[in-house]
């Protein structure tokens, strides 16, 4: 880890041998309503400046995960319905759990929130990953969908359909 970088909740944090964590990157592990959180970081993988990694319950990022910078990777979101009260005033609820395949690439400015990215998946930056990506795919857009996947009969990358829809 390069400073400055910021770590909250420790104990709950696991880094796998030889991962590389960026400066600016802030690391960020605390439970809710008395459930603890975890947040796993895999072997080998590469994470890029001012990464942001919240994670309340269950964050899992695979071995050999290349991330760019300014990535934000989050198991939660915050309440705002009641209209009463600020939002910063309300409180931060899980959301669902996050994990990254082994393998995978995640582009510049990526936000991940509560979803689950396959092995070996490209996320074209800037994308914002609201739903889970299969294994062997490119990802693109606000919200990501996948443009392109490995055909394992045809043993090639082929377009998806929906992407030209």
């Amino acid at each position: 880890m390069y400073r400055p970088f910021r770590i909250d909740g420790p104990e709950g944090i696991e880094l796998g041998a030889a991962a590389t964590i960026q400066r600016g990157s802030w690391l960020y592990c605390v439970g809710l309503e008395g459930i603890p959180a975890s947040l796993r970081i895999g072997k080998g993988c590469v994470l890029g400046y001012n990464n942001h990694i919240t994670a309340v319950r269950d964050v899992v990022i695979g071995d050999h995960v290349l991330t760019a910078n300014n990535v934000y990777i989050s198991d939660n979101l915050h309440e705002y319905e009641d209209i009463s009260r600020p939002i910063v005033h309300q409180p931060v609820r899980f959301n669902r759990g996050v994990s990254i395949g082994d393998g995978s690439w995640i582009g510049e400015n990526v936000s991940i929130l509560g979803a689950r990215i396959g092995k070996n998946c490209v996320i074209g930056a800037n994308a914002v990953v609201t739903h889970d990506i299969p294994d062997y795919s490119v990802a693109v857009g606000v919200p990501a969908v996948v443009i392109r996947a490995f055909d394992p009969q045809l043993r090639r990358w082929v377009a998806c359909p929906r992407a030209h829809a």
